[in-house]
């Protein structure tokens, strides 16, 4: 039997409160009223699902979402009279009884409005008056009402309906065109001629008809043309006014940009790829602004431990490990050993010449240790026991972000008898390697650091390997929190007055609650545990692009291509701000409530990593995100190019033993 009382609570707590409801009233209200009563027989089950679904007359009963977002904007309170246009199915009316004294609701189809009553009345919702007609004249004999939500979209506001507000009510209603989306607004009367205007979010509807709205042909109803009126502005206008052009990255401008976030304890910058040149320039630009005028000490990296310690020594012109051992040497070279790093590299070694040693920017990385080194030891130890567990191996490190998905991937995925048996072994080799690795930690007198955190590396390295291998939801979070809690022992050691910019993947910064893998796959990240800890000391940054070239792989351990990234889908976000026309731009969401608002509906977000797979992009690099919960700011490179890996032609003379990419 299907248990509706959780379904109800799930709904509330993953499609309402993690993208942004915030009204307790209104989730309660949503928590009481029984979804699976107001949907046509046969649909019961998927009354809690994140859709609308149709009803008679060719209409629907709203997404659950829509709805709360709705009530929310109305801002309905306990003695408030409602005017509800469109009753439907009666959902949306019964969700206002829980938070007004009385609602009216029309509806033009007789049979709809007929059917509405009557489950109203069966559940005992007394405070709800059916009325039949049409709707977008109001009800005059009723007025004024002190909030007033129309439930399909219409060209205009009514003037009929502005008009039957009391001073200081709230008309709540979507308007645009019939073939696009439309927006929806609210209406709040100040005075007898003055009325607010707020966006709260491009939505879907079906259209209002009758005298005010739109005739049944589809053309604008004659009394409520008016040749010449500008209806509302589209998203992607928006977007456009709201995006600030910036500069060139060598441009001092364009750090300026960044001083807003320069009070945050922790600075996380993004990329939706990890081989575009354009997300590593901005960065380091951003880097250097922060480093420089604002006092950052840290720069923490999605990278392993070892690897990044090399570049620091190199940084802050420590001794060097005398290994011989040149950091990121294995798979994905380019993520690191390219030209956009390097030259940063370089740039923070000036940068810190002239200053004592303690007041030296480090670079440092988050990632368990040493990931790349176990996979690739992983891998041999199979090819040569169990060659068809190594390619199910080399399939599964291929999706080690919930992002890669080949859905024929978990086809193949099936554990062997031989694997298996040789279980343990593989752990042992990852344990192993690990071991070998911290030696050098007991001989660097430099660096407390580096020894306590590799030995809470080792610590949780064995159970990291066996998890990552069977995959779900485990893995990905002890990766993140590993992660948080790196950055943290770097924050306390360096005191309580450090900061750091972190660079890390869209998947890792931005907070997985707004998310695909927060909201359905219950994982977690770095972005959403700093904003639990820093609360408003910690900036998210976003990057997007909506089309060019970048470097990755098609599967894991493969050979690096310059790939062309596909344009981005229509129904994504990306594509809003490309067809908003703006080349390059930051948008920081809380400097447009408008805006912010219009975006917080659920879209696509791509996110392309060591892997590319553009012919099923959309199942491998594509997820539901809202991007204004998501991340703080959002940083826009309509078109960009490929990181460009350090070869044999970058090789310079003169450059010191210590440099952590001589070739």
């Amino acid at each position: 039997m299907v248990e509706f009382a959780q379904l109800r609570d799930r709904m509330v707590q993953v499609q309402l409160a993690r993208r942004g409801i915030r009204d307790r009233r209104v989730l309660d209200a949503m928590a009481q009223v029984p979804r699976e009563r107001f949907v046509e027989t046969g649909f019961e089950e998927f009354a809690y699902e994140d859709g609308a679904l149709p009803i008679a007359n060719a209409q629907t009963i709203s997404q659950p979402y829509i709805v709360a977002l709705m009530t929310e904007a109305a801002e309905l309170k306990p003695a408030d009279k409602v005017l509800e246009v469109g009753t439907g199915s009666g959902y949306a009316a019964a969700v206002a009884s829980r938070l007004a004294r009385t609602v009216h609701t029309v509806e033009r189809h007789r049979a709809l409005a007929t059917t509405a009553a009557e489950r109203l009345a069966a559940l005992g919702y007394d405070n709800c008056v059916v009325h039949t007609g049409d709707g977008t004249g109001g009800l005059p004999e009723e007025a004024p009402f002190d909030s007033i939500l129309v439930a399909a979209g219409g060209p205009e506001v009514p003037d009929a309906l502005k008009g039957q507000l009391a001073i200081g009510g709230r008309l709540v209603i979507p308007i645009g065109d019939l073939e696009h989306e439309q927006s929806l607004l609210r209406i709040t009367r100040r005075s007898d001629t003055q009325y607010d205007e707020e966006a709260f979010g491009a939505v879907r509807f079906v259209p209002l008809i009758g005298e005010h709205g739109w005739a049944e042909d589809g053309t604008r109803s004659a009394s409520n043309h008016v040749p010449g009126r500008t209806r509302f502005r589209s998203l992607t206008d928006m977007i456009g006014a709201a995006l600030e052009p910036l500069p060139a990255f060598d441009d001092p401008a364009f750090g300026a940009f960044f001083d807003r976030f320069a009070q945050s304890r922790v600075v996380l910058l993004g990329e939706a790829s990890h081989g575009t040149s354009e997300f590593y320039g901005a960065r380091a630009a951003i880097t250097r602004r922060l480093i420089e005028k604002h006092g950052f000490t840290t720069v923490a990296v999605e990278a392993d431990w070892p690897d990044a310690a090399a570049v620091d020594r190199y940084v802050r012109h420590r001794s060097s490990r005398g290994s011989g051992e040149k950091p990121f040497e294995r798979f994905p070279t380019w993520m690191w050993r390219n030209t956009d790093v390097a030259a940063f590299v370089d740039w923070m070694r000036e940068h810190n010449e002239s200053k004592p040693a303690g007041e030296r920017a480090g670079f440092f990385g988050l990632d368990i240790y040493n990931m790349r080194s176990s996979i690739a030891a992983v891998l041999a130890y199979l090819d040569g026991v169990d060659p068809q567990a190594a390619a199910v191996a080399r399939e599964r490190y291929g999706c080690l972000t919930p992002w890669q998905r080949e859905p024929s991937t978990y086809g193949r995925a099936v554990l062997t008898e031989a694997y298996r048996k040789c279980e343990a072994e593989v752990v042992r080799q990852c344990q192993d390697i690990l071991g070998k690795q911290l030696d050098y930690a007991a001989n660097d007198p430099d660096s407390f650091l580096d020894a306590a955190q590799n030995a809470r590396l080792i610590a949780s390295a064995e159970r990291y390997y066996r998890i990552m291998y069977y995959g779900g939801a485990e893995s990905w979070n002890l990766r993140d929190t590993h992660m948080f809690e790196t950055l943290g022992h770097i924050l306390d050691a360096q005191g309580p007055r450090s900061k750091a910019v972190v660079w890390a993947h869209n998947s890792h910064i931005g907070d997985a609650r707004f998310t695909e893998i927060g909201a359905v796959r219950k994982e977690l990240n770095i972005g959403q545990l700093c904003r639990e800890k820093f609360a408003e000391a910690a900036s998210l940054v976003g990057f997007g692009t909506h089309t060019g070239t970048v470097a990755a792989a098609s599967d894991w351990d493969g050979e690096m291509e310059v790939m062309q990234v596909r344009p981005s889908r229509p129904d994504s976000y990306e594509r809003q701000f490309h067809d908003a026309g703006v080349p390059r731009g930051l948008l920081e969401f809380r400097r447009d409530e408008s805006l912010r608002r219009r975006l917080l509906g659920p879209r696509l977000e791509r996110f392309i990593g060591v892997i590319y797979r553009p012919n099923t992009e959309l199942q491998s690099h594509y997820a539901e995100a809202s991007l204004p919960q998501q991340f703080d700011a959002f940083l826009w490179f309509d078109e960009t190019k490929a990181v460009r890996p350090l070869g044999p032609e970058h090789r310079r003379a003169g450059v010191p033993d210590t440099y952590p990419f001589g070739l």
